[in-house]
């Protein structure tokens, strides 16, 4: 897999050049994000889908007051997101792709799992102060966890098809999935390599939702679930040849890490190959960026959870037993980078 390799400074400044109208765009940038999460919140985007409308349709449609309607179509207009004419308002392409539900690649449901942790972000100086997770506003567990699973899911179905292609696993036979939700990535590992099959780890909440999705791609024979909590449960079903962990390092401290790293080492056979994605900071954990502000996401969603550097992914790696290790920067969303390794064969 190649030689040991740190990432260095690669995206450490997004704004080449500060000045006050760029601080105060910065200061104010929720605002965008705010006027997008209430277009998908009330379904503007789906309620104009292919035909359009003018205000009072789309006020009608979703029971909203007909003045309001309009500013908040004309902001998403101002944006870019809708286009206004003479007849009323009308969705862009980009729009039309990933802002009307039901489409394939609608973006909606990330968005929404956006809206749910915001007031947590809003509370981000408190959680400096106290070390510790924000108490936040519920919308309720099920709508969360279906806007979180299906977010991650549409997300994962962009990105695991090139993950697929880039690491071969021509010659494995058993993936675990840890922590693998809908199981997409087992998904797309197992339509790139027929003899493979997979078993993802996940809490017993995720499991209709996985066999659900394994099935409508006629993998249900080959992809397998096993309930538990990762954390406190032993790894079963294993010995596996290659364990895939795809953002599951960054919800847990750097004890509980080297402890889950370890356990998957053990359940793997020599030789087998690891795999983990995440949003990976450079050595001196000044970059890239939206690694080092996930960081404060897990911060105030989280009692331990944070963004962890390249070396000291590394370093865990090697005390669980793992060799041949690399990082590789891939041109994912977000920044999200891949480290691999090779449990240590046993020597004779």
């Amino acid at each position: 897999m190649g030689k040991k390799q740190h990432n260095g400074k690669q995206g450490a400044i997004m704004i080449k050049e500060w000045n006050v109208p760029v601080l105060l765009g910065v200061s104010s940038g929720y605002w965008r994000g705010c006027a997008l999460q209430a277009g998908v919140r009330l379904q503007l985007f789906t309620v104009l889908g292919d035909a359009g409308g003018d205000v009072v349709q789309v006020a009608g449609s979703i029971g909203a007051e007909l003045r309001a309607t309009g500013l908040l179509l004309d902001a998403l207009s101002a944006m870019g997101l809708l286009r206004k004419t003479d007849s009323g308002y009308a969705n862009t392409d980009f729009s039309r792709k990933y802002l009307v539900a039901g489409r394939p690649e609608y973006q909606g449901h990330i968005i929404l799992h956006h809206h749910h942790i915001l007031d947590g972000w809003a509370q981000l100086d408190e959680a400096v102060k106290s070390g510790r997770r924000v108490n936040r506003r519920s919308y309720g567990a099920e709508v969360e966890r279906e806007s979180f699973l299906m977010g991650m899911f549409n997300l994962a179905m962009m990105i695991a098809p090139q993950m697929a292609e880039k690491f071969q696993l021509v010659g494995r036979k058993r993936l675990l999935d840890l922590g693998g939700g809908p199981g997409t990535y087992s998904i797309h590992f197992c339509l790139a390599n027929p003899e493979l099959t997979a078993v993802i780890l996940d809490r017993p909440t995720t499991e209709p939702f996985a066999r659900q999705t394994a099935a409508k791609f006629q993998l249900a024979e080959r992809i397998d679930f096993i309930g538990g909590d990762f954390n406190t449960d032993p790894i079963a079903g294993g010995p596996y040849d290659v364990a895939w962990l795809s953002h599951i390092l960054h919800s847990n401290s750097l004890e509980e890490c080297q402890e889950c790293l370890t356990k998957t080492v053990a359940a793997m056979e020599p030789g087998g190959l690891l795999l983990i994605h995440d949003f990976i900071l450079n050595d001196t954990k000044d970059g890239p960026e939206f690694p080092a502000l996930f960081a404060l996401n897990m911060l105030v969603g989280t009692d331990h959870g944070r963004a962890y550097s390249c070396s000291e992914i590394i370093t865990m790696l090697e005390r669980a037993g793992v060799v041949d290790i690399a990082h590789h920067v891939l041109a994912l969303p977000n920044d999200s980078s891949v480290i691999s390794g090779v449990k240590k064969r046993i020597e004779s």
